[in-house]
């Protein structure tokens, strides 16, 4: 199997790129979750470092987690690994940049939730679709109440409805809409990133995230005990993702 991620630095070695690159699902499975905590555990530590810029190759950025590591044999080490590359991103110290095109879903809007900023092509669409299989989104149960509000998280949260670019920009999800988010994105790093001082941009970074950081990762604990230990002891929980997987309808028991 090739290389899920490619990595190298451009700009004089002051921006890491970082592309999703198993078009067209980049699916965010256990080997795409460890090359990113590789990568970022190099480079992140760079002092002439910058900014990173993660994007995908192909028409979407990410349909999401892989469903089958999400069943009770597989979920621990999955959710673990996961949660483990969140915590690294939202304690950057440098900014992280994420360009969106296509659908960018479940697992992949937690990674990209957990970068600084969004730059999101008009009709892309952003969701976490979770419940629809009958399990919630742990990571994003605690990056989105942070990036958006309690009240549209708990819509994208229980809902499991995806939206739009356009609609992500308007509610704060994506920080910038362009027809070209890498390019949007490039031009953020040229214009407001490259000429700072890379000491002082990553105090900037840790006063400006130390609080958010914080909460972020006290609160993954406590939803990863309730999906590890409660939800997946339930009987739906199981069945809504073994039924995605055979392609049939759930048959909710409610319990």
């Amino acid at each position: 199997m090739s290389v899920p991620l490619k990595v190298w630095l451009e700009r004089d070695g002051t921006l890491l790129r970082l592309r999703l690159d198993r078009p067209k699902a980049n699916i965010v499975d256990a080997e795409m979750i460890a090359a990113l905590d590789a990568a970022l555990g190099e480079h992140l530590e760079n002092s002439g470092l910058t900014a990173v810029l993660l994007d995908a190759s192909g028409p979407h950025f990410s349909f999401g987690a892989s469903v089958q590591e999400h069943l009770p044999d597989q979920c621990s080490d999955m959710l673990k690994s996961l949660h483990g590359l969140v915590q690294k991103m939202v304690r950057s110290p440098i900014p992280i940049l994420v360009a969106i095109r296509g659908q960018c879903l479940g697992g992949g809007l937690e990674v990209a939730a957990a970068g600084q900023m969004l730059f999101c092509e008009p009709d892309a669409s952003l969701g976490q679709p979770e419940m629809q299989l009958g399990v919630f989104a742990p990571a994003a149960s605690c990056l989105l109440p942070e990036r958006i509000g309690q009240s549209r998280a708990e819509d994208l949260l229980y809902s499991g409805r995806s939206v739009s670019g356009e609609e992500a920009g308007v509610m704060g999800l994506a920080d910038f809409v362009s027809d070209d988010p890498e390019a949007a994105a490039l031009e953020y790093f040229d214009t407001h990133l490259a000429a700072k001082s890379a000491s002082s941009l990553r105090m900037a970074v840790q006063a400006a995230r130390s609080g958010f950081a914080d909460r972020v990762i006290a609160k993954l604990a406590v939803v990863e005990r309730l999906y590890l230990e409660e939800l997946m002891s339930t009987r739906d929980a199981v069945e809504g993702l073994e039924a995605f997987i055979a392609k049939r309808p759930a048959r909710w028991n409610n319990k």
